[in-house]
């Protein structure tokens, strides 16, 4: 058994009474059948203080308690700058691509509709399973992540976590969809930055001079220094993954729709810019201050070892109503915006009327629990399984927001660089240790690549991604000025 901070009953009653507490407030708003419309973009009525705390409970989910710290204990500051940047960056590329988006189709609900608009529909069917995929990714990667606390903090199994934190979401978004979705994420919101402000607090008071930079100078120098090259590497893949994955995020795409007008969208897009920034900051700072103390604490706990203590269970209950919190707040949205894509794009696919597809959308949500509730009693590692979703989106990023800014689209060069964007990007991405990968462990002898390219294996499959797409538009543009 591993060293316990908090008994399992306590453990166990703070997370099914803080997940009941949630539940509770959000179905005594349910006073009145749900119409498809409310379920779907909350009849688009959303004022600015209720998106904004949305759209930032929404974007920092349980990973923020992981994957920033867990990044910057190899990464340093460059790569804690970059997820901080890559977490907001999204945001404020929607205050411009949302507005285009409301005016195109100003009846729409999902990011796939102005896809298949304008690229047609095989280029749609590819690009809505990629979607789904990617969000059922991040709904495993969320699961995982309070499973993982969970059995950190008090032992408890893993499946035990899994599964009472997907039922406890299933009781309630299942029956509001987006409305109800958006209504808890105001009390999440203020109860995660209340009980965030907290834990920094004594992590701070236990570490004063852990948190200044002449400490981090003095013991991991290298995490602060210009000639560490991962600082650079980290900085560049993270907010390349980070931002490209959350324009993919159809949650994202619901509130965009669910806002009153242009002028609410835009302000709360800017407000959860600059919510979203410095709490991810912080999160990844707090890596660099933990392996500065004890370079040998395990990456994804660098944040909890910094205050949590078996002497002070308090602080363990207020770690799990924190992470339920982010937890609940993400994957109801998650959730919400796979039932979207199933009842909006489901008609084009199976020619079938939205209120029976809503149906089919609660039982295939039911089917996707019951696979998420398995993979995350694995407990795989989150940061990688979030990596490999941000990899799928960068690869499709430029392919279709290039569609934004273009009158006439080739849906086949469009369609062909995704697919050999995906190719290049997977041959490259690294197995889960970042010390292999197909290209360079399987196809060919790691020894046939430098040093600089087979220890940035992560970098470089995000390069290429993002990059060839870009290198097919410019040999085509090429090829019809040579005409």
């Amino acid at each position: 058994m591993s060293e316990s901070f908090i008994s399992q009953p306590i453990a166990l009653i703070t997370l099914i009474l803080t997940g009941l507490v949630f539940a509770y407030v959000s179905l005594k708003q349910l006073r009145t059948k749900i119409s498809l419309n409310n379920y779907l973009v909350s009849d688009r009525n959303e004022g600015t203080l209720a998106l904004t705390l949305s759209l930032s409970a929404s974007a920092l989910g349980a990973w923020i308690l992981f994957s920033p710290a867990s990044a910057a204990t190899w990464g340093g500051i460059g790569t804690v700058i970059g997820y901080a940047l890559g977490a907001a960056c999204p945001l404020i590329l929607i205050y411009f691509f949302g507005p285009k988006l409301r005016k195109e189709m100003p009846a729409g609900v999902t990011l796939t509709q102005f896809v298949r608009k304008k690229f047609g529909h095989n280029f749609f069917k590819f690009t809505l399973v990629l979607i789904i995929f990617y969000l059922i990714i991040f709904l495993c990667a969320e699961v995982t992540a309070i499973a993982l606390l969970l059995n950190f903090l008090a032992d408890l199994p893993l499946w035990l976590t899994a599964g009472i934190t997907l039922l406890l979401c299933l009781s309630y978004v299942l029956k509001g969809g987006l409305k109800l979705s958006i209504l808890t994420d105001k009390y999440q919101f203020v109860i995660f930055t209340l009980v965030f402000l907290i834990c920094y607090f004594f992590a701070i008071k236990f570490y004063a001079s852990g948190f200044s930079l002449n400490f981090i100078e003095t013991k991991a120098p290298q995490l602060l220094s210009k000639d560490y090259l991962p600082n650079y590497f980290g900085a560049i893949t993270f907010f390349v993954a980070v931002a490209a994955t959350n324009l993919f995020h159809q949650g994202n795409w619901q509130r965009v729709y669910a806002a009153k007008n242009n002028n609410v969208l835009k302000r709360s897009l800017i407000y959860s810019a600059l919510i979203i920034f410095p709490i991810v900051f912080l999160m990844g700072y707090s890596g660099l201050v933990s392996v500065s103390i004890d370079n040998t604490t395990n990456p994804d706990l660098s944040f909890f070892r910094l205050f949590i203590s078996p002497n002070n269970p308090l602080l363990s209950i207020l770690v799990i109503i924190f992470a339920l919190s982010l937890t609940l707040s993400t994957i109801d949205t998650l959730i919400n915006a796979i039932s979207s894509l199933v009842v909006i794009d489901g008609k084009t696919i199976i020619k079938e009327r939205s209120d029976k597809l809503l149906k089919t959308s609660k039982y295939l949500i039911l089917l996707i629990a019951v696979i998420v509730f398995v993979i995350a009693s694995k407990g795989l590692s989150i940061l990688y399984l979030f990596l490999l979703a941000d990899l799928l989106c960068c690869c499709a990023v430029v392919p279709i927001f290039s569609g934004f800014f273009k009158k006439k689209i080739n849906y086949q060069l469009s369609l062909y660089s995704l697919i050999f964007s995906l190719l290049g990007g997977l041959l490259i991405f690294p197995s889960p240790d970042f010390s292999r990968s197909i290209l360079t462990n399987v196809l060919f002898n790691s020894d046939s690549f430098s040093g600089l390219f087979t220890t940035n294996l992560l970098f470089f499959s995000f390069m290429v991604g993002l990059l060839i797409p870009v290198v097919f538009n410019l040999l085509y543009s090429l090829r019809i000025s040579l005409r």
